[in-house]
């Protein structure tokens, strides 16, 4: 589980079929093989590493639905560990469970506002002033219309991580907020049952 507070970004090394190298921040000094690091708000598990360096198994399953099959070396990517049992929780829970890809339709305002469209499956569990996670990052829904949502990035989001080098056209992964998934699906048995 992860919160989507973004702790570091790192560079695409290398990239195959089946892996995906990444540079090893110095702040990931706890590092174990099988931990959960987002990547771009996709849950991976640490398959490799060494001083400069942290490697993970990939399927095809994630290159189709996340972004990172559409990323090349030298891209960055945004990262954070796991939460643990003593940790804050200062965004929402994320679960690294990439749902689709968004398509930046605008990037405006100095990168300060970021227009998403997503896909007709995904927008239903989206509320104006609920949590999104766009490539890991917890967020805010400004407004919503139609199948696009916007949403502001103060100025220490665009700081530390890597949405504020995204242009119009860019993919980005999305999570919707799980509480609102299971509100959808309860509200959907409950007018089932009636």
């Amino acid at each position: 589980m992860f919160s989507g507070i973004v702790e570091a970004t790192a560079r695409i090394v290398d990239k195959t079929e089946a892996t995906l190298t990444l540079e090893r921040p110095k702040q990931f000094d706890d590092l174990i093989i099988g931990a959960s690091i987002a990547v771009s708000g996709v849950c991976l598990s640490v398959t490799a590493y060494n001083e400069d360096t942290m490697t993970f198994d990939v399927v095809d399953e994630t290159w189709q639905k996340s972004k990172l099959g559409s990323l090349s070396v030298g891209d960055s990517v945004n990262l954070e560990r796991s939460v643990t049992v003593d940790s804050r929780l200062d965004g929402h829970i994320v679960q690294g469970h990439v749902e689709g890809r968004g398509k930046i339709v605008a990037a405006g305002g100095g990168g300060k506002l970021l227009t998403a469209e997503l896909p007709e499956e995904l927008i239903k569990f989206c509320i104006q002033k609920g949590s999104i996670a766009i490539d890991g990052v917890s967020l805010t829904i400004a407004s919503i219309q139609n199948n696009t949502i916007e949403v502001a990035l103060v100025p220490h989001t665009l700081e530390h991580t890597a949405l504020g080098s995204l242009k119009e056209g860019d993919l980005v992964n999305i999570e919707t907020d799980i509480l609102g998934r299971y509100l959808y699906a309860f509200s959907l048995q409950e007018a089932h049952a009636h």
